[in-house]
């Protein structure tokens, strides 16, 4: 799989089915028994027929082959399509300058210190960069690289997740080389490679990158975008370290971090978009049938506990086995 900015379905399906298809799959609906995947939650579409539709699941084969090119990040889309999904569902992405600075902000309370990534630069002619702190990363006394690697780090409405991981500006399309990206996995994975020598080493530290890096969003086109960026971000860093590939088990564990950790979610209910609704109980007695009709009590109060909708499930890494899966809902205070 080639580094691009508009990653291509078609190229991760021809390297690996199973790949792809780890990342098309939605954890809280699916059973030990059955793939259930991510759904598209627009209607950008719609107009493809069937397969294409608000509700349906975003198959392989709806994405590969002659259809290849359906799904594309927003820089590549028209203008037209651009401002039809920022009418619709207030889309609007975050060129990778502003993401930086609010990620130094983070950064600059972890260490206590600014600088420590990059400086940003403000023009005078109103554009925005940033100079790489080129040297090793220097961490505070009492605290490790590994504790960096191990924080937890949300993306919340994460879109193509440009917070995340920075191939590309967003806005813009232009490709962002390894040593310049600023997205919190981004420097969770320079910290991984500055602190470890070996492919075993790199490798577990990288896992556990990914395990603490999180993100959620309502559609399901953007979702997979994201997911692909992680994937190869992932491997980006993988070849900038080593000169290699990576084992293809070592891919395929990563992309079910990546299915696990970035996730399809209403945030302000804590649900499967679209999930809540009218509930309709039936109750058979010695006078015949009654029919009864509840509203989600959630939507109706604003209790974000109180919706009959599905709650959308996480993966506690660091918990036993047993507790790993937990509802987004319960980590909220």
């Amino acid at each position: 799989m080639e580094p691009q900015i508009n990653i291509k379905e078609n190229d991760i399906f021809e390297f690996s089915p199973e790949l792809l298809t780890t990342l098309l799959k939605d954890h809280t609906l699916s059973s030990e028994d059955k793939q259930v995947n991510i759904f598209w939650a627009t209607d950008s579409y719609a107009n493809r027929g069937d397969g294409y539709q608000y509700g349906d699941q975003i198959t392989i084969e709806a994405i590969t082959g002659s259809k290849g090119n359906v799904i594309v990040p927003r820089a590549v889309k028209s203008r037209e399509q651009q401002q039809q999904r920022s009418r619709e569902m207030a889309e609007v992405f975050t060129p990778s300058w502003i993401c930086n600075k609010q990620n130094n902000l983070v950064d600059n309370a972890w260490f206590g210190r600014e600088g420590v990534f990059n400086t940003e630069v403000d023009n005078p002619d109103g554009s925005h960069s940033w100079i790489v702190n080129a040297e090793p990363v220097v961490f505070p006394e009492g605290k490790t690289w590994r504790d960096y690697v191990n924080e937890n780090r949300l993306e919340i409405t994460c879109g193509e997740a440009p917070y995340l991981v920075s191939r590309y500006d967003t806005v813009t399309g232009e490709p962002i080389p390894v040593e310049r990206r600023i997205g919190m996995l981004d420097r969770k994975l320079r910290v991984v490679s500055e602190n470890t020598s070996t492919t075993g080493e790199w490798l577990k530290a990288a896992q556990s990158a990914f395990m603490s890096t999180y993100g959620f969003e309502w559609q399901g086109d953007n979702l997979v975008l994201a997911r692909e960026a992680l994937l190869y971000t992932f491997l980006d860093y993988f070849r900038a370290k080593f000169g290699k590939e990576p084992q293809l088990k070592s891919l395929q564990y990563i992309a079910y971090i990546i299915s696990w950790n970035i996730w399809q979610m209403d945030g302000l209910k804590g649900v499967i978009p679209n999930s809540c609704g009218e509930r309709r109980t039936v109750v058979v007695d010695l006078f015949g049938e009654t029919e009864t009709i509840t509203q989600c009590q959630g939507c109706k109060t604003g209790d974000i506990r109180a919706h009959n909708g599905t709650y959308a499930l996480i993966k506690d890494w660091s918990a036993s086995k047993s507790k790993q899966k937990i509802r987004f809902i319960d980590l909220i205070k």
